[in-house]
């Protein structure tokens, strides 16, 4: 049975999860699935932008009840098969070569804050509410504690990853985990102009630029570092997309990914 849902419109991919009534919790089937749409969208020609969203009144409850049941009698052996199935789904939405936006109209729950830290970009209703509860059973946020970790701060993460407290769609915003806060009516419209944003843009300085945070982000600014980035801005000069860009814009003219 088929858990999510892909649509493409405009050059945006829309992949939802259609589980509201476990409130799109996910099990294997759904990781595997999540897994494969992304790695399927990515590698699309007619795909600039994808958005990550969920019916139903929660975004992503973490672990499916069932899911968890079954595991409660898996070897260690079986139980690193399993969170590896897990890390592997986040790493595609993370490494994505298309931009991401999650787009939450509900509540995000454990390793649902794990989806919503993989995308690129998080726009939020303001009445949503989060928590990293694992402590609580007894477990840790390891295999999603990566993209959540990057996306909060370690300060922040200190503090929700032990007291498994709820927090508001305000203090996501006020600790950086979501960029925007949207009234509930104004979600499709503020997610669409954004991906509309990205789809605008050049897709190979979109690819090359969500790759440079990721390799950037947190390293020491030494030689190898600057070295990189020269580098990296000579490369994209030099490719047939730079030179379009530059061109058109002297031009004054659309570029012809805009054709």
């Amino acid at each position: 049975m088929n858990s999510i849902r892909i649509d493409t419109r405009d050059r945006i991919a829309r992949i939802t999860l259609t589980r509201p009534e476990v409130r799109n919790a996910f099990n294997d089937e759904v990781i595997q699935q999540l897994k494969a749409a992304f790695e399927s969208v990515g590698a699309r020609d007619d795909v600039r932008a994808v958005v990550l969203a969920a019916e139903g009144p929660a975004f992503c409850a973490g672990a499916d009840l069932n899911w968890m049941r079954r595991m409660a009698d898996y070897t260690r052996e079986e139980n690193l098969a399993d969170a590896g199935q897990l890390a592997a789904m986040l790493k595609a939405i993370y490494e994505c070569p298309k931009p991401t936006i999650a787009a939450v109209q509900g509540d995000v729950f454990a390793g649902g804050t794990g989806l919503v830290a993989a995308c690129d970009i998080a726009v939020s209703v303001d009445t949503a509410t989060y928590c990293l509860s694992e402590v609580r059973l007894g477990l840790i946020p390891a295999t999603i504690s990566p993209y959540v970790i990057r996306a909060m701060g370690a300060r922040a993460a200190h503090r929700y990853f032990l007291t498994a407290e709820r927090f508001s769609a305000q203090e996501a915003h006020r600790i950086g985990f979501v960029h925007e806060l949207v009234g509930a009516d104004a979600l499709e419209a503020r997610v669409a102009e954004l991906a509309h944003a990205l789809a605008s843009a050049s897709p190979h300085a979109v690819k090359a630029c969500k790759r440079l945070v990721q390799d950037v982000a947190g390293r020491e600014i030494d030689a190898a570092l600057i070295a990189a980035t020269v580098q990296g801005i000579a490369d994209i000069r030099a490719s047939e997309e730079g030179r379009e860009g530059v061109a058109s814009f002297l031009q004054k003219r659309k570029p012809s990914w805009l054709a």
